[in-house]
């Protein structure tokens, strides 16, 4: 029992659930500085986070190279069902706003991993902007 309460005490908290739908909704492994970008959190804040939801049993950690990419743990059906009913319960705008904002930080990928790295804001607007014009 001890688990289910970690796993759901992990879902109590509003930047958490953020952090979860981006992952639910994308189906992208994410590294945290396009977690940082597309959220507007401080690059501590996530990685707290992070950590709470992978002890959780929510993610897997991935490293390649020098970069360490996050993705849920599709593994467990208990996963599954629960990745089902916050697809389904996160829907307010706050969740819509953050997708919108992570597919335009996804744009910047090459071969479909993250090359930018921690940028300031006005760098990343300038990258994200040259990338939809091409």
């Amino acid at each position: 029992m001890t688990k289910k309460t970690e796993k759901l005490k992990a879902l109590a908290d509003e930047t958490r659930l953020r952090i979860l739908n981006l992952f639910i909704r994308s189906g992208n492994s994410l590294c945290v500085c396009e977690l940082v970008d597309t959220l507007k959190l401080p690059q501590y804040h996530i990685s707290k986070h992070l950590i709470v939801l992978r002890n959780a049993g929510y993610f897997q950690q991935v490293r390649e190279g020098t970069w360490v990419y996050y993705e849920l743990d599709n593994s467990q059906s208990e996963n599954k069902k629960i990745f089902s009913f916050l697809k389904k319960l996160l829907d307010d705008e706050i969740f819509e706003k953050d997708f919108e904002q992570l597919n335009r930080r996804l744009i910047l990928r090459e071969d479909n991993k993250c090359v930018v790295g921690f940028v300031d804001e006005s760098e990343l607007l300038k990258l994200i902007k040259q990338k939809e014009k091409v």
